[in-house]
């Protein structure tokens, strides 16, 4: 009986501990490299130097003085050729997740079949695409699992069903794999079109 327990307690302890360790190591990793940016030698005050910038730039961007300085920044950055793409790129990506113009907040079902028997979560990111010539027509994130990664695609907006969570866990149900424990929210979605 004790031989059988004690693969049971390894596994447990594997469960346990995995995640843990691999979650500090991760951000040590992440503060180490954030502290090599700015060269003091205290652990972390170089990550608290950047977290103070940061917020002393966007305090100055919302002043009066500051803000035409910034938005004359701005606007060079989006003239010069290849800066433009990388710079515009990344403003947009950053303020899905974090500014006013939020692009993951609908989650969706896309139904990958007409029988809805295969599906895939993600977020409607463009609900317009006219411009394109695309009627009827929606964008959708589709995030990709254990990475944060993705891939874009126009499907046919009856093909897209609305989900009633949020889009935190949504995001963490797709990364996760689909095992963060969502099983409630998915289990009985409404065939709602959107």
């Amino acid at each position: 009986m004790k031989n059988r327990s004690l693969p049971t307690y390894f596994f447990r302890g594997l469960l346990f501990a995995v995640p843990v360790a691999l979650t500090i190591y991760i951000l040590v990793v992440c503060i180490r490299w954030l502290d090599s940016l700015i060269d003091i030698s205290i652990p972390g005050l170089g990550l608290l130097t950047i977290l103070a910038s940061v917020t002393l730039i966007g305090y100055l961007a919302s002043t009066l003085l500051a803000a035409p300085l910034f938005r004359l920044l701005e606007e060079l950055l989006t003239r010069l050729p290849l800066v433009n793409i990388i710079y515009s790129s990344l403003k947009d990506l950053i303020s899905a997740f974090v500014g006013d113009k939020k692009k993951f907040d609908r989650p969706v079902l896309v139904a990958l079949s007409d029988d809805l028997t295969i599906r895939k979560p993600g977020f409607i990111t463009q609900d317009n695409l006219a411009k394109l010539g695309l009627v009827d027509q929606v964008a959708v994130y589709l995030p990709h699992s254990y990475n944060f990664s993705g891939n874009l695609f126009i499907v046919p907006s009856q093909y897209v069903t609305p989900i009633e969570a949020s889009s935190t866990e949504i995001m963490k149900f797709i990364v996760s794999g689909g095992v963060s424990g969502l099983e409630e929210h998915l289990g009985g979605m409404p065939h709602e079109k959107v």
